[in-house]
Parts: structure tokens; sequence; C-alpha cells
């Protein structure tokens, strides 16, 4: 997958057993509650997750592989990288995956050994002969989150001071520049006491 949560203590859970999935294919839905809402905003750095909800529908492929298609929706609380205010932005991250047990996983890495890269990125693993639907929709609830978020006709303008003239990288060139006093040779006049 493009993102690992391991880093990230979440304990939402919705195991689905691969054998349980019949030819046809299987829909879920899921949805979070607040506490596991709570704790996943937490667990990511925002300030808080007001929704959080995915369709998915997993269909056999065949050779135990299961393709995994479905939508991440979510509300999710975040600071304005410009005026540090509070922004709620939509989530709306699309999902395709497919999953396959690890031992296949490994033989198919095997064979794109070859000086060429795989065209296509391997599938993911089949963990305990289940996949966790909850795991994955917080994997592409990340994905999703705009890292700089705005608010609204927030723009960010740096303060101009123009820089003083001494500091400027040729203010010593400037100084040889400037006419010096001519010397006649002569002394200046001494003043009588």
């Amino acid at each position: 997958m493009r993102n690992d949560t391991k880093s990230h203590k979440v304990s939402w859970t919705v195991p689905v057993v691969v054998a349980d999935i019949e030819e046809g294919g299987l829909r879920v839905a899921i949805e979070a509650d607040e506490a596991e809402r709570d704790a996943i905003a937490r667990a990511i750095g925002l300030r808080d997750l007001s929704k959080l909800s995915a369709d998915f529908e997993l269909t056999p492929l065949g050779h135990e592989e299961v393709q995994v298609i479905g939508q991440v929706n979510a509300v999710v609380g975040q600071t304005c990288v410009v005026t540090l205010d509070r922004v709620d932005n939509t989530v709306s991250e699309p999902v395709s995956l497919v999953f396959a047990p690890p031992a296949m996983i490994a033989e198919v890495h095997d064979q794109d050994e070859g000086d060429e890269p795989p065209t296509e990125d391997p599938p993911e693993p089949i963990v305990n002969g289940r996949i966790d639907l909850a795991k994955l929709a917080v994997e592409f609830l990340i994905l999703g989150i705009d890292p700089y978020p705005r608010k609204p006709g927030a723009v960010f303008e740096p303060v101009h001071t123009p820089p003083a003239a001494e500091d400027h990288p040729f203010a010593g060139l400037a100084a040889l520049k400037e006419p010096k006093p001519v010397s006649t040779g002569q002394k200046p006049p001494r003043k009588r006491s």
C-alpha cells in the first residue's frame, strides 16, 4: 500500500475473512463511531474527525486473490497554515487494490527481480486470512488529507522590509567609488597663537 499506519496507534478494526467472500463478491459499508474517530484524529494529528465512513466491494479473482474497490469519505478538522484558524475539509478518496496471500506476493516479487521495473503495484498481503477494511479506510484517509490546509481566501503575504544600505552586498564598493579630497602636496598654513 502507498502508506503505512503502523506508526499510528489505531484500534478501529473491521476484518473480513477472505474464505467467507462468496463468488459473487461482498459489499461492505463501515463507519467509525465517535470514540474511534477521536482516537484516529489523535493518532494522525487532526484537530478532530467528525465523519469517517467507507464503502467497499470485495471480489474474488481466483488464485486466492481479492480485488477491493471502494471509496473513503471523511470530514476532517485541521488548522489553516496561514491564519491558524480552524478549517473543515472533506476527504473523498477512491480505493482500488488487489490482496493476495503473502506467499503469492513473494513469488511475484521474485519474478519481478529483472532489469525492468514492475508495470503495476504488487498485491497487498492478506494477513491471517483476513483483510482489515478499517485499517484500509484509515490508510486512504491519510492519503486524502490536505497536508497544507488553507481557510478559503487566506493568502500568505510575506512582510517585505527593504534591506538597510549597509547590508547591501556591494556597500563596500560604493565607499571606494566616493570621491576623496585631492592632496596638492602642500601643508595647510599654521595658525598663529
